[in-house]
């Protein structure tokens, strides 16, 4: 005989066998134990979960003349023929390959002829989904009032895509994916009776890769034996399968909520160079911060997390240096680059900007903080520790009657932090000077002579610049208006030093020249003939 896969060989034969699908294997203990049988079951779930071996095994306990309790003996003609797929009484129908009417209006014959050796004729539908609707509305009568001795079994992982009329004559069975714990549970009793020796991180990045389905997780095992032979570490399985350690992965998490690009964009060029899935990279941090936003809410309590204890550790920590707020917006940013890396040129710099972007969004105050700290002024608190956005030269203790005279000696220092965001500002605001200040509201003055320049200045995103850098300059929430200032602009000084060689103090006394500098606050720097 030859070599039997591993998924094939550990299928489950019997209830006990089945992993991680509790909810459904006591319903149909009960149900056979009790005699309360439906004559439709719809078993739906993703791919590897379950589904046609429960239903193979629901078939050899129907029809198993030595049943123990609610398990099939394995033993008999009945449950050997069963599981060799010779059996007259349980047939298995593809629903891929036969999808059209024409294979349904034969089952449709063949459903009043009596079952051969056990009580049941029993019809496994696998892929139920693919049937047409012609089909489905073929079967449709049989499926409500079939024969006594007649039991259908659907399987599909598309349940939306089968008719409702079909949905509501079935009793339906969700088989969910299985949990991280119970993959390396079951890889380890295999791994166990195979004599393969494989690290404890090596069976976590395979049950991670697997997401969900025991079959992909052993197959991967098959994989990787036949890679590496019986010795394996997690090098291996990241090797083989395009993953990431989880070293890595809290790595680029840390880096995202600290703000370190240059970490960032070290760790993608690592991740490049191993060959590794970019893609698959984007969805392991969607996971973890996935992760890291049910700590936050989860408190003590672990149950939510499918994860050893040492890693939720270390995900307690990172979730102290954000708040939900700041992870439901890298969450949105990384979805959002996992829908347009599919049809990116370069996966790498789709990468990239989106860790950047999301390393932007870790180390700044959401909307939420932002009212806090509002809130935190008014009451005449201590703002929030995340929101303090004052830069530390402004952080000048404040008297009741010198706001004005502050700000204008600050106001170079104030246009260039606002020039950090809108750097287009920096332009326009050289001709500008406080010109008074309330409690709630500051007065800038614009150049008369560069009074059209104002409608630069009123743009919603510059003008929420300057009112958050004043905000934050003066302690309290304050709004910013701009005011033209009367008469002409301020004469350049008669003392005014002279600039350059001494030959260039005749310019500054001719009165074109000078009054081109008293326009423009000019100075003269050299002078070419």
């Amino acid at each position: 005989m030859g070599y039997e896969v591993l998924a094939r060989k550990w299928r489950p034969q019997v209830f006990a066998d089945v992993v991680g699908q509790d909810h459904v294997i006591q319903t149909l203990h009960n149900a056979i134990e009790t005699d309360r049988l439906a004559h439709a079951y719809l078993f739906v779930g993703p791919r590897g979960t379950g589904k046609t071996t429960t239903a193979r095994i629901l078939a050899k306990a129907l029809n198993c003349p030595n049943r123990k309790g609610a398990e099939p003996c394995n033993e008999c003609d009945s449950c050997k023929e069963i599981v060799s797929g010779s059996s007259l009484d349980v047939i298995e129908i593809d629903g891929a390959s036969n999808r059209g009417i024409d294979a349904v209006q034969e089952l449709r014959d063949n459903v009043r002829y009596a079952p051969v050796r056990g009580p049941f004729k029993i019809y496994i539908i696998d892929e139920v989904h693919m049937l047409t609707r012609e089909a489905f509305n073929a079967i449709l009568k049989t499926l409500e009032e079939p024969p006594p001795h007649v039991k259908f079994f659907f399987a599909t992982t598309e349940p939306q895509k089968v008719l409702t009329t079909i949905l509501s004559r079935c009793q339906r069975f969700d088989l969910r994916r299985i949990s991280v714990a119970d993959i390396t549970a079951q890889l380890q009793k295999i791994a166990k009776a195979e004599k393969i020796k494989i690290s404890d991180d090596a069976l976590l990045a395979i049950a991670r890769g697997a997401e969900g389905g025991l079959r992909d997780a052993e197959s991967a095992l098959d994989q990787l034996v036949a890679f590496r032979g019986k010795t394996i570490e997690e090098a291996d399985v990241l090797s083989v399968f395009g993953l990431i350690s989880r070293a890595q992965l809290e790595g680029l998490g840390e880096a995202v909520l600290d703000g370190n690009i240059p970490a960032l964009i070290e760790a993608v060029a690592e991740i490049n160079e191993g060959g590794k899935d970019m893609q698959r990279v984007v969805l392991e941090l969607l996971d973890h911060f996935r992760n890291l936003l049910i700590v936050l809410h989860a408190g003590k309590n672990t149950d939510a997390f499918d994860l050893p204890e040492t890693q939720i550790e270390t995900l307690k920590q990172q979730a102290a240096k954000s708040s939900d707020g700041r992870l439901l917006r890298i969450i949105e940013l990384l979805i959002d680059a996992d829908s347009r890396m599919r049809y990116a040129l370069s996966k790498r710099t789709m990468l990239e900007a989106a860790l950047i972007r999301a390393s932007r969004a870790a180390t700044t105050a959401t909307v939420d903080e932002l009212m806090q700290q509002v809130a935190a002024l008014k009451g005449g608190a201590a703002a929030p520790d995340a929101v303090r956005e004052a830069p530390a030269e402004y952080d000048v203790k404040k008297k009741p009657t010198d706001d004005l005279e502050r700000l204008k000696k600050a106001w170079p220092d104030l246009i260039d932090h606002i020039a950090k965001g809108a750097p287009q500002a920096k332009h326009y605001l050289i001709d500008t000077a406080p010109l008074s200040v309330s409690e709630t509201h500051v007065t800038i003055g614009i150049d008369p002579e560069f009074a059209g320049e104002r409608s630069n200045l009123e743009t919603p995103r510059t003008l929420s610049l300057i009112q958050k850098t004043l905000t934050s300059f003066l302690k309290r929430p304050v709004s910013a208006g701009f005011s033209v200032l009367a008469g002409k602009p301020k004469p350049l000084p008669a003392d005014a030093p002279v600039q350059g060689s001494p030959d260039t103090k005749k310019y500054y006394e001719n009165p074109s020249v000078r009054s081109v500098l008293e326009a423009f606050s000019g100075e003269i720097t050299d002078v070419r003939e």
